[in-house]
């Protein structure tokens, strides 16, 4: 096998596509072709070229991976789906999420810890729960993270009274706020809770 030619790619300047005997191989970092010192009419073997670009995918994918969490945390799983996304091999998912852990740039018991006490003011325990179940996250970080939760009926009072504000009290919205407080994941007590807390009957 022959590398025969070796071009800037349009998009990415830092980075390089690879042609072996006249056919696309793979995209590089142009840091990585300089490094190994390839150049057109080198002889090589498909083993090695894709040794070299995994691991100039590493770095690749960390970099993409650290600016994906930037904005905002995220858990194990959504780092995962977003270089799967981006279609990197398991071997660099691997690589990267092992790095990221490390420095303690992932840690979904932490995540858990915030994201619920982020959203206890306007969600239930039963939604947070839900949907830091599809962020991946354990059930044993899910229940340490709801434990640490207070004030869960103050939270549905505080929302119910917002959604009632201008309506007429009557049973057939109060029925509707019930199911409404159920629907932003707080259980049935707490519901219950703050609707008796308005002095009215259920």
């Amino acid at each position: 096998m022959e590398i025969t030619a070796i071009t800037e790619q349009v998009k990415d300047k830092t980075r390089c596509n690879i042609e072996v005997d006249g056919r696309f191989f793979c995209g590089m970092k142009l840091e990585t072709v300089m490094q190994n010192r390839l150049k057109v009419g080198m002889a090589v073997t498909a083993e090695a070229l894709s040794a070299m670009q995994t691991e100039s995918e590493k770095q690749t994918a960390l970099d993409k991976a650290l600016s994906h969490i930037s904005a905002s945390m995220k858990t194990e799983r959504e780092v995962r789906d977003f270089l799967k996304k981006k279609g990197y091999l398991p071997e660099v998912t691997e690589y990267v999420i092992g790095k990221m852990k490390e420095h303690r740039f992932l840690d979904d018991r932490a995540y858990a810890l915030s994201y619920a006490q982020s959203l206890s003011s306007r969600k239930g325990k039963r939604l947070i729960a839900a949907e830091l179940r599809r962020k991946g996250v354990k059930e044993e970080d899910i229940e340490e993270a709801l434990s640490a939760v207070e004030g869960e009926e103050e939270s549905a009072k505080a929302i119910l009274e917002k959604y009632l504000r201008g309506k007429e009290l009557d049973q057939k919205t109060l029925h509707r706020a019930y199911a409404y407080l159920l629907g932003k994941g707080f259980d049935y007590d707490a519901a219950r809770s703050a609707l008796s807390a308005l002095g009215e009957d259920e």
